[in-house]
Formats: C-alpha cells, sequence, structure tokens
C-alpha cells in the first residue's frame, strides 16, 4: 500500500434519496473538489449518444461492469482522485461510492484514514417520497424500488453502507443533516 501524499478523501455513500448530494453539496460549497461516480456513468451514457434516462443509466451501469470489469467505475474515478491530487488537493469528496468491488478497491489504494466512509441512511417510506420529489431525475415509486433492487443484487451497493465508518440519520432536516456531517468531521480532523 502506497502512501498518498498525506491526502484526506471522504466518500459518501447511501441508497438512492438518502441525501448523499446533500451532503456532497455542503461540502463542495465549503471549497472541497469532488469526483463523483455517477458522473463517469452519465459521461458513458452521452459518450454511448443515449439519453440521460433512469433506464439507460441502470443498462450503462451494468453494461460497463460485465463487459470491463466490476473495477471499470472506480479505476475512473482513482485516475480523477490522482489528478487533483497532483494539482495540489489534499482534501476530496467522493460522491457515490456504490459497490463493494469499488470499496475494497479504494481502501486499498487509500488505506486508513485517508479514506473515510459516511453512510447517509433514511426510513425507507421517507427516502422513496423524497426520491419521488426532487427536482432531478424524480423516480415513481416502481422506479425506486427497482432501483433499490437492482443496486443491491447487481452493484453490491449494500457493502459500503454497512462498512462506512460514520452514520448521518438523515429523517430530519437538512439542517439537521449539515450539524452531523459537521460533527463527524470534526472527529475525522477534516477541517472545512
Amino acid at each position: 500500500m502506497e502512501k498518498n501524499r498525506d491526502i484526506k478523501l471522504v466518500a459518501i455513500v447511501g441508497m438512492s434519496g438518502s441525501g448523499k448530494s446533500v451532503a456532497v453539496d455542503y461540502l463542495t460549497e465549503k471549497g472541497i473538489p469532488k469526483v463523483y461516480f455517477g458522473g463517469m456513468i452519465l459521461k458513458e451514457v452521452e459518450r454511448r449518444g443515449l439519453a440521460v434516462t433512469p433506464d439507460n443509466e441502470r443498462f450503462v451501469r451494468e453494461d460497463v461492469r460485465e463487459r470491463f470489469g466490476k473495477d471499470w467505475v472506480v479505476q475512473q474515478v482513482i485516475a480523477e482522485v490522482e489528478d487533483l491530487a497532483a494539482a495540489g488537493q489534499k482534501k476530496i469528496v467522493l460522491d457515490g461510492l456504490y459497490s463493494w468491488t469499488e470499496y475494497k478497491i479504494m481502501k486499498k489504494k487509500y488505506p486508513g484514514e485517508e479514506l473515510q466512509v459516511i453512510a447517509a441512511v433514511v426510513d425507507k417510506d421517507l427516502r422513496h417520497k423524497r426520491v419521488g420529489k426532487r427536482p432531478i431525475r424524480p423516480l415513481t415509486p416502481e422506479e425506486i424500488q427497482l432501483r433499490d433492487k437492482t443496486e443491491i443484487e447487481n452493484l453490491e451497493k449494500g457493502g459500503p453502507i454497512v462498512a462506512a465508518d460514520y452514520y448521518i440519520l438523515n429523517n430530519g432536516t437538512i439542517e439537521e443533516m449539515h450539524k452531523r456531517l459537521v460533527e463527524i468531521l470534526e472527529e475525522m480532523h477534516f477541517e472545512l
């Protein structure tokens, strides 16, 4: 395991609608650059000339992992992290570390406190309601149930959530979530 220039990575994980984006946005507003795992899929959807839809995203997520390996997305992420580190960034937020395979690869590349994982969790009914009301890519109840199922069964999404170093129970307000996030970051010595 190599030492990566005192880099500190914080990965925000959770199921769709758990508040990952809220936590990531809070950190980026504080000047922390992000690398978005899902962005690798969106770039691939667009590269293939497909419309950005939940069905196309799911197809590409599963297709790239089947065709190029379960580590395809994470290798794209590592390249972006290394580019940011080479440019002098010491703190980076990772948005949407999805699979157990990705988690293991990231922990091997960035061991110990170089990478710490925060899981946003929320009661399922509330999470599903939030996904249906969100302004970007809202999903119907049937779509979110299908997405949950395919992400757990096909993408190993539960592993990083279970293995997280810290948890934010996000059943309340955005302010309450931000408060808990700041408490965790202080405990991690990740100064904003």
